[in-house]
């Protein structure tokens, strides 16, 4: 009768060493510290800026498109819902953690986002006809700024 009653101890004594063995869980991170990119080669350094650099390719491609059918830019975002995925909603110039600015000519456009609090996660973005996305974290990005990648 001993027998039996040792097994129970001796259990838990063993898995007790087991667990005190292995090594501590890694530190979790608080929400939204790191940036899990969206897709392979994402330049984009945090979920504000993949939402702004979206935006961005969604303007870029409906002024191609409208540039195309129109045989000119367009002056404002209004003229450019309903082009390619552009919609009423994108004519809102706030974004998230950024502010559209855009500045239209019939052979000409000027695209910039720029975030209520520039740093390193949080860029600024400047676009033109070239269709080029530039940014920039310590100024307003221009045209001068390294083309995003």
């Amino acid at each position: 009768m001993k027998r039996p009653a040792l097994i129970l101890p001796i259990f838990l004594c063993t898995f007790a060493t087991i667990l005190c063995a292995q090594e501590p869980a890694p530190a979790q991170t608080a929400p939204g510290s790191t940036y899990t990119p969206k897709f392979k080669g994402d330049p984009a350094r945090s979920d504000s800026e993949a939402d702004a650099l979206a935006y961005m390719r969604v303007v870029v491609r409906a002024e191609k498109q409208f540039n195309k059918q129109y045989g000119h830019y367009a002056i404002t975002l209004n003229e450019l819902v309903h082009t390619g995925s552009f919609t009423k909603r994108m004519v809102s110039p706030t974004r998230g953690d950024y502010t559209v600015s855009y500045k239209g000519k019939k052979d000409s456009y000027l695209l910039t986002m720029m975030p209520k609090v520039l740093d390193a996660t949080h860029r600024s973005f400047y676009a033109d006809e070239d269709g080029k996305i530039h940014a920039d974290e310590s100024k307003p990005a221009d045209k001068d700024s390294p083309v995003v990648r």
